[in-house]
């Protein structure tokens, strides 16, 4: 940008056009809802509002795992919100999230039903609620609540930062994207130096740490954010890219990819769930389709 075109800001900013590139219908400079439009409650303890973003990732893939345990309290209804279309601004699902961003959670097992909104609340919601994922020793829970927290202050700068200037901007930029990718590269080599000397981000076990810092810089670490896995040499960061693999081959982490996602390969989309059957329904699908 020469000088002659450099921006300078107005004394007083006002919201004239959207802004945000491919994600500008999301962005407004007010909250609370835009329609009426309630949401759909199904039969399950559970009630998941949201779709297959690295936020949204994060309670589908709790979800499964608790499922796996065998807790059929955490059964649940994954209902869609595109937040393309603006369903987040439906007064039903402000109700439940004042914030309009997903996941968002009711629990019908109390009465009234409780809302639950923020994708590190819910985890830790969903913890203490059936006893898993989070260490009862003060340490070790003390160390694994630390991690969540960092993961919820990081990954702004990783997705509204980096991946919103790198990859969604309508123009390129040099500044914000050299400077959002030397915090994301040093983000992940605070976790690579972590993961050096732990299995896991809470220490021996896998815990609600792991789940909600997966979706984000693991997938980051397999290529799966934004297509910058070379511009990032993500390969250079060996303790997070070991800890991303053994965390994807879990066959929960396998499904909770799967639930609300309406992109990537066909094969992994289910766009809503509200059934454990749901998923060999799928894949009965997808081989009848190959066949």
């Amino acid at each position: 940008m020469s000088d002659h075109d450099a921006y300078v800001p107005p004394r007083v900013w006002k919201w004239e056009q959207p802004s945000g590139g491919k994600f500008a219908s999301i962005n407004r400079p007010i909250a609370g809802p835009t329609h009426d439009k309630a949401l759909p409650v199904g039969k399950h303890p559970l009630q998941l509002y949201s779709m297959g973003t690295p936020n949204g990732v994060k309670v589908t893939v709790m979800l499964e795992e608790l499922l796996a345990l065998g807790h059929a309290g955490a059964e649940y209804d994954a209902w869609l919100i595109r937040i393309g279309d603006g369903d987040q601004f439906g007064s039903g699902f402000v109700a439940v999230n004042p914030n309009s961003k997903i996941p968002a959670l009711m629990d019908h097992t109390v009465d009234p039903p409780r809302r639950v909104f923020e994708s590190g609340a819910i985890l830790l919601y969903l913890a203490e609620q059936f006893g898993e994922f989070l260490p009862d020793a003060p340490d070790e829970r003390t160390e694994t609540l630390s991690w969540l927290f960092w993961q919820v202050g990081s990954a702004p700068y990783l997705g509204g930062g980096f991946g919103h200037f790198y990859a969604y901007s309508p123009e390129k930029f040099e500044y914000p994207i050299n400077r959002f990718a030397m915090e994301v590269k040093r983000q992940l080599d605070v976790l690579d130096r972590r993961l050096a000397e732990n299995r896991y981000l809470g220490g021996g076990a896998y815990s609600i740490a792991d789940i909600a810092t997966w979706p984000w810089y693991g997938q980051l670490a397999l290529g799966r954010l934004y297509d910058a896995g070379e511009f990032l040499q993500v390969e250079e960061y060996r303790h997070v890219l070991r800890w991303a693999q053994e965390i994807d081959s879990r066959p929960a982490v396998q499904r909770g990819r799967m639930v609300n996602r309406t992109f990537g390969e066909p094969e992994m989309q289910l766009h809503e769930r509200h059934d454990a059957g749901d998923f060999e329904t799928r894949t009965q699908d997808r081989l009848g389709s190959e066949g």
